[in-house]
């Protein structure tokens, strides 16, 4: 319960700092943004596109795209210049074998299966704990895997961020008076991520706690 009201608290601050910090104009927009960096660290492989939604924005590795958010695209405000160098320092990070990256994207398949599967198997885990607890084990074992992976994908998000907020300093493009702004914003950002891993985390020992006190 607390895991989720501070998440509710989270996202509706996230928000609120992106609503404020969009009316703060700069003269780039996102994907001016995301092209200028990637141009300046010489990436020329990756394309930039605009997707639906809200915060939406993405790095894939698998094709090499940057993916900006109807906000943060065409924009040209201070929270859109932030989310769009995060994005791209996620493709820093791929152009440069960033470790945690790498290993972030091997994971992908294996708890694609888990993210599938483990609400189904824990379900017939705990229907089965008195006869077959290798059923909850498994389940577990799943759950664990995702929690994994929430854990490995915080170094990931915290990097993208600090090559963002590097990188718009040593460019120029945020100044004394905006460069916090950007900061903050990727600040509530990263903790959307922190909160998930401690999530999942507190779920997890909640079912290993089913499991041992089966009797």
């Amino acid at each position: 319960m607390i895991v989720m009201v501070l998440s509710l608290i989270i996202q509706q601050t996230l928000q609120s700092r992106f609503n404020k910090y969009a009316k703060v104009g700069i003269n780039m927009s996102g994907a001016e943004i995301s092209a200028l960096m990637l141009k300046q660290n010489g990436v020329d492989d990756v394309k930039i596109t605009s997707i639906n939604g809200k915060l939406t924005d993405n790095y894939n590795p698998s094709n090499k795209t940057i993916n900006l958010s109807e906000s943060v695209y065409a924009q040209r405000n201070i929270a859109a210049a932030a989310v769009a160098a995060h994005e791209t320092g996620h493709c820093l990070q791929h152009a440069q074998g960033y470790m945690p990256l790498k290993l972030r994207s091997a994971m992908v398949p294996v708890v694609s299966f888990a993210n599938n599967t483990v609400q189904w198997v824990l379900l017939a885990g705990i229907l089965l704990v008195q006869t077959l607890p290798q059923v909850l084990w498994a389940g577990i074992i799943l759950f664990a895997l995702t929690t994994l992976f929430s854990f490995i994908t915080l170094p990931v998000e915290i990097n993208a961020s600090e090559r963002a907020i590097q990188w718009l300093e040593d460019s120029g493009i945020a100044d004394a008076e905006t460069l916090p702004m950007a900061k903050d914003a990727l600040k509530w950002a990263a903790y959307t991520y922190v909160i998930a891993a401690l999530g999942s985390l507190a779920t997890l020992f909640y079912y290993i706690g089913i499991a041992n006190n089966r009797r």
